[in-house]
């Protein structure tokens, strides 16, 4: 069978510095089994197939691989497969909001500017217990007074959160890949100095699904913001600088309004055609 194909670079408004998503169009006709052999084969973080909403709310439904499993929910492949659908033609029923049907059930997008932006789903908390957080320190390199707060997040995908003391120890993170593996996915974040363009760093490693680093990730930047917003250890609204250490440039902007926290970022076509399977 023969589909649309895009190839989308999310979290960057130049091409190769952000987090590419491989997004297959009119993916009906493909089964569970041949989805996950196609995102095991293009082996990015995410691989996104379009399908028809099944939710009458709904613009378009998808569904969301990694090279080890599916996804309820992820953040660049949301904000990705919307650039690619709207790019493709799709029209919106409300002009200027975009309703996608996924795992976790139905996500806005709007439009910011030349940006587009979900809405974070809502978010899980739980507290880290402490047999656990020694090993994931000890895998990471950091030092237990470099820790200011953890939390687990789960808003369909599940992360351990560290907020670290600044920006220079995230950077410096040299990870134990195959102990976190069987430890959790993990994501820090610290500040930078004041002045900067950024606010803060983020680094998510997930081991367990396959992905040593991720480039830039949505999700785990909205569970990010919801927990440190609502504990004021954030802004109502900033910028995380992601996948520095990767030759990457990922810009993540965080809004908060009227309680709801949105996660925005551009995007950009690499590649479209026609793909066989």
């Amino acid at each position: 069978m023969a589909f649309s194909f895009t190839q989308v670079d999310v979290f960057t408004d130049t091409a190769l510095r952000g987090n590419p998503l491989a997004v297959v169009h009119g993916a009906d006709g493909l089964d569970d089994a041949r989805m996950q052999d196609f995102a095991r084969w293009t082996n990015l973080s995410e691989t996104t197939f379009l399908l028809a909403p099944t939710d009458a709310a709904a613009d378009y439904r998808v569904r969301i691989f990694t090279p080890g499993g599916e996804l309820p929910f992820a953040g660049h492949p949301t904000l990705g497969s919307c650039h690619a659908w709207l790019q493709a033609g799709g029209v919106p029923k409300t002009p200027g909001r975009v309703v996608q049907q996924c795992g976790v059930g139905l996500v806005e997008i709007r439009r910011d500017g030349e940006r587009t932006a979900f809405a974070a789903p809502a978010l899980r908390r739980e507290p880290v217990d402490a047999a656990l957080l020694e090993p994931v320190l000890a895998a990471l390199g950091v030092r237990r007074e470099q820790l200011r707060e953890a939390q687990w997040l789960d808003n369909g995908p599940r992360w351990l959160g560290l907020l670290l003391d600044q920006a220079e120890t995230v950077l410096a993170i040299e990870p134990d890949h195959a102990a976190l593996k069987s430890l959790a996915k993990v994501g820090v974040i610290a500040p930078h100095a004041a002045g900067r363009a950024c606010q803060f760093e983020v680094r998510a490693f997930a081991a367990p699904i396959g992905i040593p680093e991720d480039p830039v990730t949505g999700s785990l930047s909205a569970s990010l913001a919801q927990w440190l917003i609502g504990a004021g250890l954030a802004p109502q609204q900033y910028v995380a600088a992601q996948g520095t250490r990767l030759g990457r440039a990922g810009r993540v902007h965080i809004a908060q309004r009227d309680g709801q926290v949105w996660v925005g970022g551009h995007s950009v076509s690499c590649i479209r055609g026609e793909l066989s399977l």
